[in-house]
C-alpha cells in the first residue's frame, strides 16, 4: 500500500482487453476536446475508478471488513499547467450538464472555498484540490487547465464521488510534481470528500485507489485501514460481473430515521447486549465483541462467527412482539441502561423512528455477513477454477437473502432483478450499497453477459420503466471486470 501511484503507458494494463478499443477512442476524444476547449497541449492524464461491493453489506460501521472491486467505469482528468497564475479552469466533456467553472487558489490557510449546501459538480474537484494543498502547503501551486470525463453513473451506488475526488487529488499531485503513495492518496481523499458533506468510511476511496486489475480488494477498518488484494478465480469461460441499477432512489433525509440510522443504532445496542452477557467491557461494535471474546481462541475465524451466533441466539430473551423485536423499555431492561440515557446516546444526534428494535435480526445478519466475507476471500485464494464460481455465487445469494429477510434493506425491485438474473445465468445476485433501492451486482461468465443484460433490460427495465431511453438503459446496466485503481496514464 505504500507503493507510489503507478504511471501506466498502456490501456490494457488498466482495462480488460475487450474494453481497450472503446477506451482508446474515449481517451483520444477527451485529449482532442481538451485542446479544442483550452487551446493548448495536454501535459498529463490521470484516472480513478468507481467500485462495486461484491460482499459485506452494512457491516463496515460494525467494524468488519468488506470486499469491493474497482470497475471499468471511471473518471479521467486531462490537464496542463501554467506558472502565470494559480487559477483553475475546469471543463467537462458533458458541458451541457456540467458547465465549465473557474476559481482561484485562496492561500495556504483556506486553499479554496467549498459551499457544501449546493449540489455543484466542481465541488468534488475542489475537495481533492483542497486535500492535497493542505497536505503539501505550497506557496504558489500551478495554475491548471483541466478537462474531465466521468462514466460512473451519479447516484447509482458505484461511488462516482469518490472516483472524482481521488482523480482530482491525483491531478493536483501530478501537475505540481509532488510525490505521494497510494496509501497517502487514499487517506487524504477519505478526509477530503467530507468537505462536500459526505461522512465516508473509507471503502470507496480504498477501492478506487488501491485496487489491482483482475483482483478484488478486502478492506478492513479495525484497528486501522488495511487492504489486501484478492485474486478472483481463473475460469473458462472467464468470470464477469453485471451491475444493474434498479433506479429506485431512497431519499435518505426521509427514510434514514426508519432505515439506515435505525440499523446503526440496533447494531450498537446488540454489541452492548452481547458484551454484557459475555462479561466483556461495554463496547460500541460487534467487531469489538468478536475480537475481545475470541482474543486467545484456537477456533478459526469462521468457527468463531458460528460460535458467537449460537451464543447470541441463546442469550437474547423471548420476543413477545410476533417477531418484531423489542420495545425501548425492553431494551433498557436488557442493557440495564435507563431509557432516557439510551435516547440521549443513540437517538438524539441522528433521528430514529421505530416502535421495535430488531436486535436478533441485525445480529444474525452482521455476524453471518462478516463470516461470508471471510469465506469469499478464502474461496478466491483456494480457487478450484470453475467450481469456485458456484461457491462465490452461493455466498452472494445468501448475502442477499440476509439483507432482505434479516437486515430488511432490500426492496421489491432489487428482489425482482436478482430473481430475473438468477434465471438467466447469474451464479450470485445481490444488492450492492446501502439498499432500499440503488444497484445490484451479478456474478456470471463472459459468454453469458449479453444474454443476462438483455433479460434484465426486457423483463425489468422495459416493464417497470416503459419510457426509458437507450441512453438511460446503457447507464443503468453495465458489464465489468475488476480493473486497476488510480493511475497516471502516460501513453498519449
Amino acid at each position: 500500500m505504500s507503493a507510489p501511484v503507478p504511471s501506466i503507458n498502456s490501456l490494457d494494463k488498466i482495462y480488460d482487453p475487450s474494453a481497450v478499443p472503446k477506451q482508446d477512442k474515449r481517451y483520444k476524444n477527451l485529449l482532442a476536446q481538451f485542446e479544442k476547449v483550452h487551446g493548448r497541449k495536454p501535459e498529463f492524464v490521470v484516472r480513478s475508478p468507481g467500485r462495486v461491493n461484491l460482499i459485506g453489506e452494512h457491516i463496515d460501521y460494525c467494524g468488519f471488513g468488506v470486499l469491493p472491486m474497482a470497475i471499468e467505469r471511471d473518471v479521467i482528468i486531462v490537464g496542463s499547467t501554467t506558472d502565470e497564475d494559480t487559477k483553475i479552469r475546469i471543463a467537462n466533456i458533458n458541458s451541457k450538464k456540467y458547465p465549465a467553472r473557474e476559481f482561484d487558489y485562496e492561500g495556504k490557510e483556506k486553499v479554496v472555498s467549498i459551499d457544501s449546501t449546493k449540489l455543484e459538480w466542481s465541488n468534488y474537484f475542489k475537495c481533492g484540490y483542497k486535500g492535497m494543498l493542505e497536505k503539501f502547503q505550497l506557496d504558489t501551486p500551478k495554475g491548471l487547465y483541466l478537462m474531465v470525463d466521468g462514466t460512473v453513473p451519479a447516484g447509482g451506488g458505484l461511488s462516482s464521488s469518490a472516483a472524482f475526488v481521488c482523480a482530482s487529488a491525483l491531478a493536483v499531485v501530478t501537475a505540481n510534481n509532488l510525490s505521494i503513495s497510494k496509501t497517502e492518496l487514499t487517506e487524504i481523499a477519505i478526509v477530503a470528500e467530507r468537505n462536500v458533506g459526505v461522512n465516508s468510511g473509507g471503502m470507496d476511496q480504498s477501492a478506487s485507489v488501491l485496487s489491482e486489475k483482475d483482483f478484488a480488494l478486502h478492506v478492513e477498518f479495525v484497528p486501522k485501514l488495511r487492504t489486501q488484494a484478492v485474486p478472483l478465480p481463473v475460469t473458462s469461460p472467464k468470470l464477469a460481473f453485471v451491475i444493474a441499477n434498479t433506479l429506485v432512489v431512497a431519499d435518505k433525509f426521509v427514510t434514514a430515521p426508519r432505515n439506515y440510522n435505525l440499523r446503526v443504532v440496533e447494531t450498537h445496542m446488540a454489541a452492548l447486549f452481547l458484551a454484557k452477557k459475555l462479561n466483556l467491557p461495554a463496547v460500541d461494535t460487534l467487531k469489538e465483541v468478536y475480537d475481545l471474546y475470541y482474543k486467545d481462541s484456537s477456533l478459526s475465524e469462521v468457527e468463531r462467527f458460528t460460535d458467537l451466533l449460537k451464543k447470541a441466539e441463546e442469550f437474547y430473551p423471548k420476543d413477545n412482539s410476533n417477531n418484531n423485536g423489542y420495545t425501548l423499555d425492553e431494551v433498557s431492561q436488557m442493557l440495564d441502561i435507563p431509557v432516557k440515557e439510551l435516547q440521549d446516546k443513540y437517538m438524539t444526534r441522528f433521528p430514529v423512528e421505530t416502535d421495535y428494535f430488531r436486535l436478533v435480526h441485525r445480529t444474525k445478519h452482521v455476524l453471518s455477513e462478516a463470516s461470508r466475507v471471510i469465506e469469499f476471500h478464502k474461496a478466491c485464494e483456494n480457487s478450484q477454477g470453475d467450481s469456485t464460481i458456484k461457491t462465490l455465487g452461493d455466498l452472494m445469494n445468501a448475502s442477499q437473502e440476509s439483507c432482505d429477510k434479516l437486515f430488511m434493506c432490500s426492496c421489491p425491485e432489487i428482489n425482482d432483478v436478482c430473481e430475473i438474473a438468477r434465471k438467466n445465468g447469474s451464479f450470485g445476485s445481490r444488492l450492492s450499497g446501502a439498499g432500499w433501492g440503488g444497484s445490484t451486482v451479478h456474478l456470471t461468465t463472459e459468454d453469458n453477459v449479453a444474454k443476462l443484460i438483455d433479460a434484465i433490460k426486457n423483463e425489468f427495465y422495459r416493464k417497470k420503466y416503459p419510457n426509458i431511453t437507450e441512453e438511460e438503459l446503457d447507464d443503468a446496466i453495465i458489464a465489468t471486470k475488476p480493473c486497476s485503481g488510480a493511475a497516471i496514464y502516460t501513453g498519449f
